[in-house]
């Protein structure tokens, strides 16, 4: 069975608090008035914006013990021809030295930085081209709470900029790489719309079960796994359950061979490069078995096994079934008390 109202107060229960989600944005705009006083790096700097699942709408709360992380970037006027990517991370040094000390790592491909509620990752970019300047992300844009107008603005933003990749810079490949955090926000959106509204609700969904209930599983994570997902969730599903059961029965059938080659939306030629085949077999067995549970679980005729099994896939953050039988063996619209809105037609 479907549970609409079952997935919708899961769905409300799996995403980040209100305090993870203010220090968040605390987090960034703290970080984005220091580098914007930051002396040395006042001609260099050029503007903030946020990246990542949170921007995405695709965003789970962490597990017990672990902060929220978020991506941010920021857009510099530094040129490849001027600075190697060791060089270009080394000019933000003195920078996180003098606000984050013994809070920082300087990474591959970033400046991880982290703080008491959330971990902040500092992506740097190159100098982007003078014609994509004007339509940069809006620093201030919310999250999720968008009109039908902000969205078709930001869809517009995004068919721009899908021209137009960034580069960040690769300290251990010792070069400069493509990116394209706008291509992805916007194939989200539109694949969004073709699921009406529960694409983002499904990749939470999976990305919960996998990090919850498949935490001995080193990969596929974070934005590779995202990507799996939108390889393999339909258009035309008509709820979070059904694409829970589709994508997951869609791994299973589509990657049988082993691990796939994906490019990511815009530019990077395989988002699993970092993935190892054996990693992949391990997850594609969890798969296996999520699959079959999801189906037995929708396929359910009673609210009472469908929602012990849907519980038994995603854990203690599903709704428990009804204990009174008669509700449970009605097998229809489950009535619930209060239930938590959660936006299946917009990004939530």
């Amino acid at each position: 069975m479907e549970l609409p109202t079952y997935f919708t107060d899961f769905l409300q229960a799996i995403r980040p608090t209100d305090a993870q989600r203010r220090a968040l944005r605390d987090g960034h705009i703290k970080l984005r008035e220091r580098l914007m006083a930051f002396e040395p790096l006042k001609l260099a700097f050029v503007t903030t914006f946020l990246q990542g699942s949170y921007r995405r709408s695709t965003a789970v709360r962490p597990s017990p013990g672990r902060r929220s992380d978020v991506d941010i970037i920021v857009v510099t006027r530094l040129h490849e021809n001027d600075y190697t990517p060791a060089e270009a991370l080394a000019l933000f040094e003195p920078f996180v030295e003098k606000h984050y000390k013994d809070q920082y790592r300087i990474q591959g491909r970033s400046i991880g930085i982290h703080q008491e509620q959330v971990d902040l990752d500092l992506v740097i970019t190159s100098s982007p081209p003078e014609s994509i300047m004007g339509i940069l992300p809006e620093d201030d844009e919310e999250l999720d709470e968008e009109t039908e107008a902000e969205r078709n603005r930001k869809i517009a933003r995004g068919n721009t900029w899908k021209k137009h990749s960034l580069r960040i810079p690769d300290r251990d490949a010792k070069r400069w790489e493509d990116t394209h955090p706008l291509a992805q926000l916007a194939w989200t959106r539109e694949k969004n719309g073709r699921t009406s509204g529960h694409f983002v609700n499904v990749v939470k969904a999976i990305k919960w079960w996998r990090y919850n209930h498949q935490p001995a599983l080193n990969h596929p994570k974070s934005y590779p796994l995202e990507r799996i997902i939108a390889d393999c969730c339909p258009d035309g599903i008509r709820s979070v359950a059904e694409g829970v059961t589709k994508t997951l029965e869609a791994v299973v059938t589509r990657y049988g061979f082993g691990k796939p080659l994906l490019p990511d939306h815009g530019c990077h030629p395989d988002v699993l490069h970092r993935v190892t085949e054996a990693q992949f077999r391990e997850f594609y067995g969890a798969a296996t078995t999520a699959a079959r549970l999801a189906r037995l679980a929708l396929e359910a005729e009673s609210i009472e096994q469908s929602a012990t099994l849907w519980r038994a896939l995603f854990g203690d953050k599903f709704p428990e079934p009804p204990k009174d039988e008669d509700e449970g063996s009605r097998g229809g619209f489950s009535e619930r008390s209060g239930p938590s809105r959660v936006g299946s037609g917009r990004f939530a």
